[in-house]
């Protein structure tokens, strides 16, 4: 049976437990020939199907990313997708990505970051995680701190207690200029529970 007979929708199946369960097996075996396949459905493959390989790719990703990285084209290709699903899919491969390669990843950051502006909360979601990603790294942080600040000082409401709590551990010297940031936010938190989360990460960041 091929990869592409694998997946939930070629199943005629719902959910998505065959396409993780075929991720945990092929990152466990660290099937590159499979990997091909599924990013040879990415373009060549039914709606569908597409959008079962990208699941399958990025869930991979996040047990095996040295599986992906190698197609990492593959996925910047597909950034000025209109398919939504397809959009935050392959930012979610990319943020698999990130920590494993990130000297891969930073010549694409202006269109990942652009592809998430124009896609859903999950693909900015992925975005941030890919800054976080580089700005833990002595070579990429210079210029992908200032990039976390700016997008923490533009995030919409809901989203930025988890950006915020996802931030301090690579706040390091640079902690004082992220409780600013935050504090500076404060008041545009819809509820009384999301200020608290904001509030709790300065007193952290300050304390």
């Amino acid at each position: 049976m091929s990869i592409a007979d694998r997946l939930a929708s070629a199943l005629d199946r719902r959910d998505e437990a065959p396409n993780i369960a075929l991720a945990e097996e092929i990152a466990a075996n660290s099937d590159t020939k499979a990997v091909t396949e599924l990013i040879g459905l990415l373009t060549g493959g039914s709606r569908p199907a597409r959008h079962d390989a990208i699941k399958v790719l990025y869930e991979t990703g996040g047990r095996n990313p040295a599986l992906i990285a190698p197609h990492l084209d593959a996925f910047v290709g597909l950034l000025t997708t209109r398919d939504n699903r397809m959009l935050w899919g392959t930012l979610t491969a990319l943020a698999a990505i990130a920590p494993h390669d990130p000297e891969a990843i930073v010549p694409y950051l202006e269109a990942i970051l652009a592809a998430a502006d124009n896609g859903s909360v999950i693909a900015k979601d992925k975005a941030m995680t890919i800054l976080l990603a580089l700005a833990e790294t002595s070579a990429h942080r210079k210029a992908a701190w200032p990039l976390v600040l700016a997008r923490l000082e533009t995030a919409a409401p809901n989203q930025l207690p988890m950006y915020a709590e996802q931030a301090v551990p690579v706040g390091g010297p640079d902690g004082a200029a992220l409780a600013e940031t935050l504090a500076a936010r404060l008041g545009d938190m819809p509820t009384p529970a999301k200020r608290k989360r904001v509030e709790k990460v300065i007193r952290v960041l300050t304390g």
